[in-house]
């Protein structure tokens, strides 16, 4: 399995959870595991949000934790370290969720004639919509007439062949 590289790692953060999550993804991978009070330390951002994002961060498997007890006053204390390993996981997971998005509509512009006004700010509509309004616009008015979808197809057909590759490949 190919090493994620930093830059992918800091894109990864920053998609789960903004810039705050860039900074502590940045904190963590500079050393083997810090504690919430180490990572707060270093990077600023404040206690309750840092452990909403290591939980997002955790619940993503981006970062992983290891758990003591302090033995005088009996809490725990969480050690956080970076998984860079499950990166890729992460990576594969979003592709096929978009994957799935991109088929479904395909599908759609595939199973539906549309019709449109040209118009700016309008929409256009399926078939059937279309004969409700008797192939007038609800906004404009303007007679709606055929819109030829084949290039939304087209692009939406290499969106889908590019990540299927990159998921095969």
């Amino acid at each position: 399995m190919p090493k994620v590289s930093h830059d992918m790692l800091i894109k990864v953060a920053r998609v789960v959870g903004g810039e705050d999550a860039v900074k502590i993804v940045e904190a963590l991978s500079q050393a083997d595991e810090m504690t919430e009070e180490d990572i707060v330390a270093k990077t600023g951002v404040k206690l309750n949000d840092a452990r909403k994002i290591l939980y997002k961060l955790y619940e993503h498997s981006i970062v992983g934790l290891r758990r003591t007890r302090d033995k005088d006053t009996g809490w725990f204390i969480f050690y956080w370290r970076v998984q860079t390993d499950q990166i890729e996981g992460f990576i594969i997971g979003q592709k096929k969720r978009v994957l799935e998005k991109l088929e479904a509509r395909l599908e759609y512009e595939k199973s539906h004639d549309f019709y449109y006004c040209y118009t700016p700010g309008c929409r256009r509509m399926t078939f059937e919509e279309a004969t409700e309004y008797i192939f007038r616009c609800p906004v404009c008015n303007k007679p709606l007439t055929h819109y030829d979808n084949s290039k939304i197809i087209e692009n939406l057909t290499k969106k889908i062949e590019r990540i299927k590759s990159e998921l095969n490949g």
